[in-house]
């Protein structure tokens, strides 16, 4: 038997991600977000939630651009940071010591210190009530040397990605458990 929790923002898990931005005035910003995640195949698309007032939601508009950072499990406090503070106030990149990179696909920094970034274009957004989704095409995924698995993909243990559990808690990723695509054969039935 189930208990009802009601509706509620339960997913598990969420990505702790930074969303690189220029600001109006072209200055440097970030801002952490766990409302995210993949949305599309062809074309590459990385979907983000964002309330509307936030810079980066004006930012995004203003721009047509965003970087998706993907900080490792060292970088919780960075990322805790980033979603603590405004950028409207305060020069985040600075003050958690990280290093802006201009993007040369899109008009958006993204975080020299995460072990891999999204460039994304502006694709779609789509306003929901308290948050607008922003749909990003990815246009290029730059990683850290030797990330790579040796299936073309990026080694989840050497990422060693942030995630976050909507009960307010940072955590790490944990062991794999099987092979995708090759697990669910064995159900299978001939």
């Amino acid at each position: 038997m189930k208990k009802s929790l009601g509706p509620k923002t339960l997913a598990y898990p969420l990505p702790a991600y930074l969303i690189g931005t220029y600001d109006l005035n072209g200055r440097a910003n970030i801002m952490t977000a766990a409302w995210a995640g993949i949305a599309c195949s062809e074309p590459p698309c990385l979907a983000v939630g964002i309330r509307a007032g936030r810079l980066t939601h004006e930012s995004i508009i203003k721009n047509q651009a965003f970087t998706v950072n993907f900080p490792n499990s060292s970088q919780a406090a960075i990322v805790d940071f980033a979603g603590l503070v405004s950028g409207r106030q305060r020069d985040k990149f600075a003050e958690a010591g990280l290093t802006a990179v201009d993007s040369a696909l899109v008009k958006a920094p993204y975080v020299a210190e995460c072990p891999v970034v999204a460039e994304c274009r502006l694709y779609k957004s789509l306003e929901l009530g308290s948050h607008t989704l922003f749909v990003g095409e990815i246009l290029d995924i730059k990683a850290d040397e030797g990330l790579e698995s040796p299936n073309g993909g990026l080694d989840l243990a050497k990422v060693d990605p942030l995630v976050f559990n909507s009960g307010g808690q940072y955590h790490k990723v944990g062991s794999g458990v099987g092979q995708g695509f090759s697990i669910g054969k064995a159900l299978i039935k001939k």
